[in-house]
């Protein structure tokens, strides 16, 4: 996955010093209608670059923090991955903040929810030289891991080298690739990661001294400083780092650690006391411990949030929303109201098509034209929950066409079902078999009811097939799967388009666990790409971004767009220091107590 440059690189690296950048969206029967609602509208959102003054470490005190107590945390889906490397889905995105540090980081403020780039173990967010071929990161003094360790450069070699290993398949690519090369041929460089003794050479990746990571690209990489804030690039003891064996047992980094850790049941973090506020300018340690239990669909912990009664009080959700069925109740309650919070993500969702299996295009076309999107979106909430989306690229990105709607999403919530027959029955395909996958949570499966209804309408057959929600996007990740239609969502992991375009519709990113879930691969958009990725010019790719993912849903149709994400949810009145973290599009727990 690579990422387009900057202007003339040198003039980037000055605007990325000073600026800020626009966050886009980075691991829901026929006739007329429209998706009007009261909610505000979703607008492109700004993450500024931080100085080093403004990565340094205590993290501003929240007014009326306190320390102490044990706030529960109720989430629906189990965390597959613990290991940083392997982390790339927004719960296990929000829940690694409190355990793991990286080189760069998000700093939320506490009063006005505004979002900056800075430096988390590294004294800021990077200086660059050679043209911005050349990226340097010093670490703080005193940091430690939870067994009081000095965290040091080798640390960090560490945590990116482990990347190139067989089994490291589900985290983010881009610094991997930018180093050794693209798709999965950056593997070739170290087959078998550090684990046998070999490194990159020093003209790729240099730790000169124990403070200092030294990053040497072939082309100028202006986006290093939002890469290098990815999860996977923070720190990993060699000594502790037991290959898979370390996604159950991650060595802390951050104000917490892991106590306790069942799979499929829950997981406990307490303090780590060799954690060092004075190094960290994002997170704080008020509350003693986190106990989080997995399993609680939307209708549970909407229920017991809004009951707040005994330990709930003191309860919380990190991304699970307030139940669709549930959301008039909570609009009523006023009280309840007052610890709720409705902000965009940035995702967008929609269906992908699986071209390596549905290859007639006008077959592709009908599926578009038929699925009932606006329907889809009731299911998980209506407004509250998102917004109908016409294309494949959310209002949270710069240049996104409000406009664009080229299968008339909005105006046909429930499908345009007589153009979808017809083009079915011009392509010949009457009573095409589509396998429909989806997740065994109850949103999806209200939602696979209507999708049933608005596709066997239009002619198709459907057999639906009803996933794990836990391994939901392993399943369909798969590359051999043997499904048709299913739900995806992208964020995009840093504000530029290149971290949406080239990930999910690349022909260079078909493999196992890719975001490139329709497995296109066509040579026309794969050049197109190409030519962006070599504008050196930020503000002037990301206007091409956006035609180019036109483009790619008018001409190849590898997906439908369904909804853009709205987050709607609740938590106890016991608790305080409740954020929205912005880039992660869920509630922020860096400045969370027990009141």
């Amino acid at each position: 996955m690579t990422v387009n440059r900057t202007s003339k690189v040198r003039t980037c690296a000055i605007a990325l010093a000073a600026g800020a950048l626009v966050l886009t969206a980075c691991s829901e029967g026929g006739g007329s209608g429209s998706d009007r609602s009261t909610e505000p509208t979703m607008e492109a959102q700004g993450i500024a670059l931080g100085s080093a003054a403004d990565s340094t470490g205590p993290a501003k005190e929240v007014p009326g923090a306190k320390k102490g107590g044990t706030v529960r945390v109720l989430q629906r889906d189990a965390y597959e991955y613990l290991d940083p490397g392997q982390i790339y889905v927004t719960d296990e995105l929000i829940m690694q903040t409190v355990y793991n540090r990286t080189l760069t980081n998000y700093q939320v403020d506490d009063r006005t929810g505004k979002t900056k780039l800075v430096g988390d173990l590294a004294t800021d967010i990077g200086r660059s030289s050679d043209g911005g071929r050349t990226w340097t990161y010093t670490l703080k003094d005193g940091l430690k891991f939870e067994d009081g360790t000095p965290i040091t450069s080798r640390d960090v070699r560490h945590s990116i080298e482990r990347l190139y290993a067989k089994y490291q398949t589900n985290g983010p690519l881009y610094l991997q690739q930018w180093l050794s090369g693209e798709g999965q041929t950056f593997r070739k460089a170290l087959p078998d990661g550090p684990y046998g003794g070999d490194h990159l050479p020093a003209s790729v990746l240099d730790t000169p001294d124990e403070k200092t990571i030294v990053f040497h690209f072939d082309q100028p990489r202006a986006e290093v400083p939002f890469a290098v804030a990815m999860p996977n690039v923070g720190a990993v003891p060699p000594g502790k780092d037991k290959k898979e064996g370390y996604n159950k047992a991650p060595v802390a980094s951050g104000p917490y650690k892991v106590a306790d850790f069942k799979p499929g049941k829950g997981i406990t973090f307490v303090r780590n006391e060799h954690w060092d506020p004075k190094t960290d300018p994002i997170r704080h340690q008020y509350v003693d411990r986190f106990e989080v239990s997995f399993g609680h669909q939307w209708m549970d912990s909407t229920r017991r949030l809004l009951a707040d009664q005994g330990a709930d009080k003191q309860a919380m959700t990190w991304n699970n929303a307030v139940d669709p069925a549930q959301i008039s109740t909570v609009l009523k309650d006023r009280e309840a109201m007052a610890r709720s919070l409705t902000r965009t993500q940035p995702y967008v969702d929609v269906v992908s098509i699986n071209t390596s299996r549905v290859k007639n295009k006008k077959v592709r076309e009908a599926l578009a034209w038929a699925f009932p999107g606006g329907q889809y979106l009731q299911q998980y909430g209506g407004p509250k929950a998102g917004e109908i989306a016409g294309s494949l690229v959310g209002p949270t990105l710069k240049g996104h066409n409000r406009d664009f709607d080229p299968f008339q999403k909005r105006k046909y919530p429930g499908g345009n079902i007589k153009k979808a027959k017809e083009l079915l029955k011009e392509a010949g395909e009457e009573g095409y078999r589509i396998v429909y996958a989806y997740g065994n949570d109850k949103p999806a499966q209200d939602a696979s009811v209507v999708v049933e209804r608005a596709l066997e309408a239009a002619g198709f057959t459907v057999e639906k097939k009803e996933l794990d929600r836990g391994t939901y996007y392993t399943q369909i990740g798969k590359v051999n799967n043997t499904y048709d239609l299913y739900r995806s969502s992208w964020s995009a992991d840093w504000p530029s388009g290149s971290t949406v375009v080239p990930p999910v519709y690349s022909g260079k990113n078909v493999y196992d666990s890719s975001p490139n879930y329709s497995h296109l691969n066509s040579p026309a958009i794969n050049k197109e790409i190409e030519r962006i990725e070599r504008i050196e010019d930020l503000n002037k790719a990301a206007p091409e971004w956006v035609k180019l993912a036109e483009r790619v849903l008018t001409e190849e149709i590898p997906q439908v767009p369904v909804f853009y994400n709205r987050l709607f949810t609740l938590w106890g009145s016991g608790i305080g220091g409740v954020k929205f973290h912005e880039p992660y599009g869920a509630v922020d727990p860096t400045a969370v107590f027990v009141k």
